[in-house]
């Protein structure tokens, strides 16, 4: 019994520690995915489906160096066309989401076939880097939307000095974080058309949500530390990322939002706060999904439904 006693709190070390440890690491992981974003290498090519492309590299509206592809329209005579941005996740690329690249439980979201059949349909598009992933320069916290929009007005700058695109028709297309960025970004873009908003999320539904998703009962704890560590590093309080306080500066610009319908990490109601605040939103399409990837693959499973979508609000291929 002796020995026994004596080893209980060795032994009870050890199992805590098997416990607590997994969880201790996918926190630390988190953490510094939510400073210091992710280096995603590009897995896909435009090139892999026959696309024309061109390597782009451009500022962003604070200066932060972001790279991309401008694939361009089939047929392209040189016309000013329509073009649709896409503006990707967190932690993810302009290629979209590799399955397994990070801790989170994900699965491959990939932009290159929509953007394919957005090609198809007579629109460029831009598929780029946001800061602090891929390809693009680091500018550290990641913001979940805040800093980040000034990566999509950069983009849209930079669209409105080419020949070939048409300035007065670009849409947006974005996802989680990237949708956040978008909703932010285009009332400072001069008349965005449109924007197709894929599971934006507020800060404060998204984070505790997903924490105790991924670490467990702890999660929402850990989270609220790890939010403390993220002002420190100079990113805005988790409550000042709230999308649908933006939307209503959105006079101008057609909404579709998209929410899966068993995202754990997001919530319904949260975008129909957004919805509701928008003053141009459509209806809001409810994904089937079990998890929050699910909702992502609404657009690659939908796409006549999404080139119908911008074909009505960004025009055809005339100027």
């Amino acid at each position: 019994m002796t020995s026994f006693r004596r080893l209980a709190p060795f032994v009870l070390g050890l199992s805590l520690g098997a416990a607590v440890g997994p969880t201790v690491y996918r926190a630390a992981q988190a953490q510094r995915l939510m400073l210091f974003g992710m280096r995603q290498p590009l897995w896909r090519y435009p090139a892999d489906l026959r696309l024309m492309a061109e390597d782009v590299e451009f500022p962003s509206q604070d200066g932060v160096t972001l790279r991309g592809w401008f694939i361009h329209r089939v047929n392209d005579d040189g016309t000013p066309a329509p073009a649709v941005v896409f503006v990707h996740g967190w932690p993810w690329n302009r290629c979209g989401n590799r399955a397994g690249a990070t801790v989170l439980p994900d699965r491959t979201v990939d932009f290159l076939e929509p953007a394919s059949a957005l090609s198809n349909a007579g629109f460029h598009v831009l598929l780029f880097d946001l800061r602090n992933h891929g390809l693009s320069d680091a500018s550290p916290p990641v913001t979940f939307g805040v800093n980040e929009a000034r990566d999509v007005i950069g983009a849209v700058t930079m669209l409105r000095t080419r020949k070939d695109v048409d300035g007065a028709r670009i849409g947006l297309i974005g996802y989680s974080m990237g949708a956040n960025a978008a909703l932010r970004a285009a009332p400072d873009c001069a008349s965005i058309r449109s924007i197709v908003a894929v599971q934006p999320t507020s800060a404060n539904v998204f984070a505790p949500n997903a924490a105790r998703d991924v670490l467990g009962p702890a999660g929402p704890t850990l989270i609220r530390m790890g939010g403390l560590i993220h002002r420190a590093f100079g990113a805005p309080p988790f409550a000042a990322i709230a999308p649908a306080a933006w939307t209503p500066r959105l006079q101008d610009t057609d909404v579709l939002y998209i929410q899966g319908a068993g995202d754990r990490w997001g919530s319904l109601a949260d975008v129909e706060a957004m919805a509701a605040n928008t003053p141009r939103a459509r209806p809001v399409i409810v994904a089937p999904s079990s998890e929050r990837y699910g909702g992502y693959l609404y657009v690659v499973e939908h796409q006549a439904e999404i080139i119908a979508f911008f074909r009505e609000t960004l025009g055809g291929e005339s100027g």
